[in-house]
């Protein structure tokens, strides 16, 4: 198989002369830049990297409209609910335009790649200057000096360069102990369900020194919790013709020295493998803690998914890596009220769910994406019925998750403080290695800081801690 292409070093550098080109275009002004992100991580990584040309531009950030000069919205197109979140957010901007013509509006990511949204935006909101998609998000500073210089819209959602991967883009990160380090972009798995093929293109793993470069620069920067990014990072290396796959590529970044964790999302059941479980056991800065999406507790369900493994499939999977990682914490997605689910198929998947007792479900009622295939499926359930399923499933969601957070009582636990919390009496929120949320008081704290805790209470949603 060949390897993926990648922008060449002259079209980056080419890019790098458009930032220049706008930096002296505005030159003496002080320009402020809001960015906001809906969706996935892959999409907050995407963000970043906006961010970092628009630094470079010599843009500050702010974290209002109404300071801004430029402002994007970075879209998600997974679920109906974050559409129409991000039209009311782009709509709510018309006010703002009349009032400031020269703010330019920007709207990317994959609501933004879809043929239908781009011709609702042309039509229904003429205060967005910039639109373009996933793949042309490299291209960001030519589009953006074009709008600075030609005083007219610019769309760009070509997807001619769906199969290639830029590398040495300028990133801005958030201050703080977590990073987001992709590994490969896109998606072949084509689920019923899921629109992400269609937005992202197909699978293009990163060549391996790129990523351990990138993780060498994430160390020496102070981040020390790190997730490992894709939409299916267990495809890894498929299309790179070189021998390696995702779990060799985590005993590799298990050998850059430093003190931190990697974590990685998502895995597909059908890719995971005990290879990969064998790479987690024995890889120490690799965190035990595993998303691995199941779906639906019904092979006719997943049939219809086309996810491609079966309910017995899954459970020797889980088996495998509890075998080889006891202490593992395991979450999951649950799609409930896809279209022909029966009250048997929902009843298999509480069965799972029983049986496995994840630590973490992320659940959802099928949103209907228009261009994929289930999209045309007969579904005779009424609404009423899915939500009734819902709410039973994230019962017994909450009676495992209470019962497992309650066997926490009392342990000592080495957590990495990476935040402030709310309340005065817990001050801080940590992680453990399984990514459980803790809630942490005592003297010396530091975000960044790995630190031994004791748990002294537990809730639903967090532990409550006190340095050891």
């Amino acid at each position: 198989m060949s390897a993926p292409r990648t922008v060449s070093k002259e079209q980056i550098q080419n890019q790098y002369a458009y930032i220049d080109g706008i930096a002296n275009l505005l030159k003496g002004r002080q320009m402020r830049a809001y960015t906001h992100t809906f969706g996935c991580q892959q999409n907050e990584a995407d963000t970043e990297r906006i961010r970092g040309m628009l630094y470079e531009m010599g843009f500050s950030m702010t974290d209002t409209v109404d300071d801004a000069d430029f402002i994007l919205f970075n879209t998600c197109a997974v679920r109906e609910h974050a559409e129409d979140r991000a039209f009311g957010n782009i709509g709510a901007l018309s006010h703002l335009k009349k009032q400031r013509p020269d703010v330019i509006i920007a709207l990317c990511g994959c609501m933004a790649q879809q043929q239908k949204n781009v011709e609702k935006i042309k039509k229904s909101y003429p205060q967005v200057n910039l639109l373009f998609g996933t793949h042309a998000l490299w291209r960001f500073p030519s589009l953006l000096y074009r709008v600075l210089t030609e005083k007219k819209r610019v769309f760009d959602i070509d997807g001619e360069e769906c199969g290639e991967i830029a590398e040495g883009l300028p990133v801005l990160r958030e201050d703080g102990a977590k990073a987001w380090l992709s590994i490969m972009y896109g998606c072949n798995n084509f689920c019923t369900y899921c629109i992400v093929p269609y937005v992202r293109g197909r699978e293009r793993s990163r060549f391996p020194e790129e990523i351990e470069r990138e993780l060498h620069e994430l160390v020496a920067a102070g981040y020390k919790d790190i997730t490992l990014l894709g939409q299916n990072v267990n495809s890894y290396g498929k299309d790179l013709g070189l021998d390696i796959d995702f779990a060799d590529l985590l005993r590799r970044l298990n050998d850059v020295s430093g003190d931190f964790l990697l974590r990685f999302m998502t895995s597909h059941p059908k890719d995971a493998s005990p290879k990969l479980f064998e790479a987690m056991a024995d890889c120490p800065k690799v965190a035990r803690q595993l998303h691995l999406p199941f779906q639906s507790g019904s092979d006719d369900i997943l049939r219809r998914m086309n996810r491609r493994y079966t309910v017995g499939e899954y459970r020797r999977l889980i088996a495998c890596a509890r075998e080889k990682m006891p202490d593992i914490t395991l979450s999951s997605d649950i799609i409930v009220g896809f279209p022909g689910e029966t009250e048997e198929d929902f009843e298999q998947t509480l069965a799972l769910v029983r049986e496995t007792e994840f630590d973490l479900l992320f659940t959802f009622l099928y949103s209907k994406r228009s261009g994929t295939p289930a999209a045309e499926y007969e579904d005779k359930t009424p609404a009423k019925v899915k939500q009734e399923r819902f709410e039973r499933l994230l019962r017994t969601q909450d009676e495992i998750v209470a019962r497992r957070q309650a066997a926490y009582q009392g342990k000592r636990l080495r957590v990495l403080v990476d935040g402030a919390a709310k309340g005065p009496d817990y001050p801080f929120t940590a992680r453990t290695e399984g990514n459980l949320l803790v809630c942490v008081r005592g003297e010396g704290l530091q975000i960044g800081q790995f630190t031994e805790v004791e748990i002294e209470k537990t809730s639903l949603r967090c532990l409550f801690a006190r340095k050891r």
